[in-house]
């Protein structure tokens, strides 16, 4: 654990991050989109250092939370922050391929879903050099198409799949959400300023539902002050000195 860095959330929470296994901003607005309800079971695709786990944990979230990561040094880093934050009982953390849920769990056995995904398609952009940032960067391991699949599998009827990607990926994910039998239902984007275009968007698909897409006011980071918006400032809480 020598390389592993202790960051505060707030609550009496932390989260174990390293140089291969961190979080940033999207992560944290895609959590808070989410809020799983107290009485839901909850899961986390490429969860990564347990950052979205570990808010859902501190803000009071769900009834259960569960967390599937691939690669094991970002598993081992989310099992120490569970630990850490005294969350072992209401958070478990599995080393798993996403593509291979159906045998770690039964249909339907979630109401909400959440992943923050590769954000770029495997053949575009330029590659990253360590293998962790490629498969968190590329779809090298899994696509948008893979991680609805899975969701579909876990969610109940009427279950939430929520996800966050760059603005360019937007047809993308509808399509694949649509695909697996998901309807996406909310999307919101986010913008930096309120004159600048959305750089991130965050959608909501339900297992089962009608089409019927309701795009919510944007979410604004910065006002023209230049000073963080009270909703970021919410969003983050007692860890809002560390917003980048």
């Amino acid at each position: 654990m020598a390389d592993f860095r202790k960051e505060y959330l707030g609550n009496d929470v932390s989260v174990v991050v390293s140089d291969e296994h961190g979080f940033g901003t999207d992560a944290v607005l895609l959590a808070d989109f989410v809020s799983p309800k107290r009485k839901e079971n909850a899961c986390d695709f490429g969860t990564g250092c347990g950052i979205i786990p570990m808010l859902w944990y501190r803000n009071g979230c769900a009834k259960h939370i569960w967390g599937v990561e691939l690669q094991k040094q970002g598993y081992e880093q989310a099992c120490e922050s569970a630990k850490i934050s005294e969350a072992e009982e209401k958070i478990t953390f599995l080393n798993h391929d996403l593509r291979d849920v159906k045998s770690i769990f039964e249909h339907g056995t979630m109401d909400v879903v959440s992943m923050n995904p590769p954000y770029k398609a495997a053949d575009s952009g330029i590659k990253s050099a360590s293998q962790a940032d490629l498969i968190a960067r590329h779809e090298v391991e899994c696509n948008l198409s893979d991680v609805a699949s899975a969701a579909a599998h876990l969610l109940n009827f009427g279950g939430r799949l929520c996800m966050c990607n760059r603005p360019e990926r937007l047809s993308d994910t509808i399509i694949a959400m649509k695909e697996a039998g998901i309807e996406p239902k909310r999307l919101r984007f986010v913008v930096k300023r309120p004159d600048t275009r959305p750089w991130l968007f965050l959608i909501e698909g339900k297992k089962g539902s009608k089409p019927y897409l309701n795009v919510e006011p944007m979410l604004i980071m910065y006002g023209d002050d230049g000073k963080l918006s009270e909703e970021v400032i919410k969003i983050y809480g007692e860890y809002k000195e560390n917003i980048k």
